[in-house]
């Protein structure tokens, strides 16, 4: 009885550890499946290449704008430290996009693509917020289509910036800047349209979107009165999100989107298609349909 005690005492004793090692090798062998593969959990080596931030995508980041040192001499290591010096910018570049208001989408020229009552109301509530956030403009840039000259005009009554400094850009004009993804049924223009119109956004992009010049002295904020398809795809290329994605965004009529550009390249968004600042009943998106191809 006592060797019969003994031995179902050890049976139970390895039992007990062979289930236990068979339960540790089984979570040791999936430890590897049922890992959590999330992006904040390393940040510093992203499973995604294409999240690696270029910190010179403006091609104004000093190290690459100044000659690299000759050799080890301390009159070169003197002429590339004054050289950094004199390329280094320590202002923050403020960039503030406004779309345009409400519009008629009546004839066939832009002409006649004039702001709704709504549209104009939409104006004046947007020059209201811009006032509040009393800002000192630096710049303003317009679009030479009618209905963001007439967008601008009515805020232009509410800031204070003198009109005739105004520059009217036809670079930030409507159009398509790239195919999109996913594509939508209800939009297709034909490839040439993407082909000319994209590269005329692109080089808008990179006229106006850059780290602020060594030589500014104080932060600087530009204003830029445009549409909605030009403000999608600067969000997307400044910060450095593919810019076939720029159709997912939404930006309401006359909504405000402030993007800020670091010294270090590093660029944030302070607010995307703000419109809190109009009542609800003059949210809008869309061209109304009373409005549509009206002669």
């Amino acid at each position: 009885m006592v060797v019969w005690s003994g031995v179902r005492k050890f049976s139970a004793v390895a039992l007990g550890t062979g289930a236990g090692l068979t339960a540790y090798l089984y979570q040791h062998i999936r430890s590897e499946e049922r890992q959590v593969h999330s992006s904040w959990t390393n940040s510093d080596k992203p499973i995604n290449p294409f999240a690696i931030w270029d910190s010179n995508w403006d091609y104004r980041n000093p190290r690459h704008l100044v000659k690299p040192t000759k050799n080890d001499s301390p009159q070169e290591e003197n002429r590339y430290n004054s050289d950094l010096e004199k390329s280094t910018t320590r202002s923050v570049r403020h960039i503030i996009l406004v779309r345009h208001g409400e519009y008629m989408d009546a004839g066939e020229t832009d002409d006649t693509h004039c702001l709704t009552q709504k549209g104009c109301i939409q104006a004046k509530y947007a020059g209201q917020r811009l006032r509040e956030m009393g800002v000192k403009w630096d710049k303003i840039i317009v679009s030479t289509m009618t209905r963001a000259q007439e967008t601008a005009e009515i805020i232009l009554k509410e800031i204070d910036f003198e009109p005739k400094k105004v520059i009217n850009c036809p670079y930030i004009r409507e159009g398509a800047p790239i195919p999109p993804q996913p594509p939508v049924g209800h939009w297709r223009p034909q490839e040439s349209q993407f082909f000319r119109d994209g590269a005329r956004i692109e080089a808008a992009f990179r006229r106006y979107f850059h780290r602020a010049f060594p030589t500014d002295k104080k932060d600087t904020y530009t204003l830029i009165v445009g549409h909605g398809n030009v403000i999608r795809y600067f969000v997307c290329r400044a910060l450095q999100f593919p810019p076939e994605a720029w159709l997912r965004i939404n930006v309401n009529h006359a909504s405000i989107t402030w993007l800020t550009i670091q010294p270090s390249g590093n660029v944030t968004i302070k607010c995307l298609g703000d419109s809190g600042f109009m009542p609800a009943q003059y949210l809008t998106n869309r061209i109304p349909s009373e409005a549509k191809n009206v002669v």
